[in-house]
């Protein structure tokens, strides 16, 4: 049997890096089966094109896996494939919370001939026989013998074929800049972001996140070796391929448990499995001078953290009392001596936000090391708790907001603001931070830091630009270099003549190693100081 795993576009918003998902289900699979990979952020098609391209390649059966953002998009290309006589199975997040939704069993169409609940690696298996033997299933749940829900067990982790898959379509250099590259000192054919994972599962039970639910609340690790293994075999991969590799841990909070977490960094460094990469990890944990050096020497180079809101009533509302925002400038002070930045997320729109929330919050972040800030509307998803207390207080405006989906759109009535003053403070807090302006008080910050560092974060900042503001094609491309070139012809200048940064800034600058010893000075401040807020 041939298998397609699609990874849908919600037709909007794209992603850097590929689902996790299709290569375990693809390491699962029964090896007498053939599977393909397609991602649609990679590859977008419109659904007659993804039903051409299942029909030119005879696919027997085609599994969609979709969270709650993407699943209207998942829901019309299985409409559309089951149209063509190709039967589908879809998983993921959404759909183990509203089966019947997909299964059309709540008085709606329905969308797929199967639906895979929960974390689906042991059910997978089956699901591929049965459908081999033409006797798919409605639902297909891991639970054991006593019909309990059943959690993978991590120690026994399928191995990845990194090495021999064809990752082609997940190249974050485009085609035309690999013979510059080529040529320079650059040297890359490509480079992947590749997601891994350490661990799955989150205690924290945050009101608003869907992670627990799905998950569990109790924590599972694959084992150390397992891990330094996987990444030691991108990086063979990447040397063969004359590129890069970077990984981004995909666990939920992957610095949960301090201890095992600095075991595995330790781990890291002592195989020389060194890669850059990207991580989740509450604010609270990087109180750990220790955890942070180790963060910093085993590659380590963006840390994800879910900040919320500098309103500790609003924390509390939603169950995130951990977070302490007069920590905040000190957790990412102590990360960016070592060369290590933050993407930084907030949500506007919680219950004790008021107008001028987008100027409070970016009058901190001025303050703060130059990161990544992202920043969204407070959204309840379906089945969490924050889904419920909004039904039951009847401030759900589109309670079904997910079948038409509207990116930062409110989906409830908040309290102290409107729908429309939302919106607005969302959309100030992405123009004063993504901006030419912006982008040039940033790499003020970093001045003296070698031109790689530089490198990587000015791309960083364009592409994050991007998750709000439409940049796709070669012409939105264009305008926003042209609207950074000042920016862009000083990492030229750089290039030839502060290549290492200064005598200070004393760092490894291969791609594949950590930080050599975090600075002694904090990170230096702006030349020209902007009023928050203002473009």
């Amino acid at each position: 049997m041939r298998i397609l795993l699609h990874n849908p576009d919600n037709g909007i918003t794209g992603n850097f890096m590929p689902h996790l998902w299709m290569f375990l289900l693809q390491a699962r699979t029964p090896p007498q089966h053939e599977v393909i990979l397609l991602d649609g952020n990679a590859k977008p098609m419109n659904d007659a094109e993804l039903v051409q391209f299942v029909k030119d390649r005879a696919i027997d059966l085609v599994g969609i896996g979709a969270m709650t953002r993407m699943i209207a998009r998942a829901y019309r290309a299985a409409d559309a494939l089951r149209a063509a006589g190709v039967p589908v199975v879809m998983g993921g997040p959404h759909v183990t919370e509203l089966p019947d939704e997909a299964l059309g069993r709540n008085g709606g169409v329905r969308h797929a001939d199967a639906v895979a609940l929960g974390e689906a690696d042991e059910t997978w298996p089956q699901i591929v026989e049965d459908a081999a033997n033409g006797c798919l299933k409605a639902v297909y749940a891991p639970v054991d013998k006593f019909g309990q829900e059943q959690k993978p067990n991590l120690g026994e982790y399928p191995k990845i074929a990194w090495e021999s898959l064809d990752l082609e379509q997940f190249n974050q250099i485009p085609k035309f800049l690999r013979p510059i590259f080529r040529k320079s000192r650059i040297q890359w054919e490509g480079f992947h972001l590749i997601p891994i994972e350490s661990g799955r599962g989150c205690p924290y039970g945050c009101e608003f996140c869907t992670v627990t639910g799905f998950f569990g609340d109790s924590i599972r690790f694959r084992s150390n070796e397992s891990v330094v293994d996987e990444m030691l075999r991108l990086k063979a991969r990447a040397r063969l391929h004359r590129g890069k590799v970077a990984v981004f841990f995909v666990d939920d909070n992957f610095a949960i448990n301090v201890k095992r977490t600095k075991s595995l960094l330790r781990d890291i460094i002592a195989g020389g499995a060194q890669l850059a990469w990207v991580a989740q990890i509450s604010a609270n944990l990087l109180r750990d001078e220790e955890l942070v050096d180790l963060i910093a020497e085993s590659g380590g180079k963006w840390i994800f953290i879910g900040m919320e809101s500098l309103d500790p009533a609003n924390l509390k509302d939603v169950n995130k009392s951990f977070n302490k925002p007069s920590e905040y400038a000190g957790v990412l002070e102590r990360l960016a001596r070592r060369n290590v930045y933050a993407i930084t997320s907030f949500i506007f729109g919680l219950d004790n936000d008021s107008t001028g929330v987008a100027a409070r919050t970016l009058a901190e972040i001025s303050k703060w090391p130059p990161g990544l800030p992202v920043f969204g509307q407070l959204t309840p998803f379906p089945s969490t708790p924050l889904y419920k207390r909004l039904a039951t207080e009847g401030r759900l405006t589109r309670p079904t907001h997910w079948l038409d989906f509207a990116p930062f759109k409110m989906a409830h009535t908040p309290l102290k603001m409107t729908v429309a003053e939302v919106h607005r403070e969302v959309d100030q807090a992405w123009t004063n931070s993504y901006n030419p302006a912006a982008t040039r008080r940033a790499m003020s910050k970093i001045a003296d830091a070698p031109v790689p560092y530089k490198i990587s974060h000015l791309i960083a900042r364009l592409c994050f630009r991007g998750i709000y503001f439409p940049q796709k094609g070669s012409l939105a491309w264009l305008k926003v270099l042209v609207e950074n070139r000042g920016v862009i012809l000083r990492l030229v200048l750089d290039s030839f003549t502060k290549w290492r940064g200064s005598a200070a800034a004393e760092v490894r600058l291969d791609f594949d190693t950590g930080a050599r010893r975090p600075s002694s000075e904090p990170c230096r401040e702006s030349v020209t100081e902007m009023p928050a807020g203002v473009p």
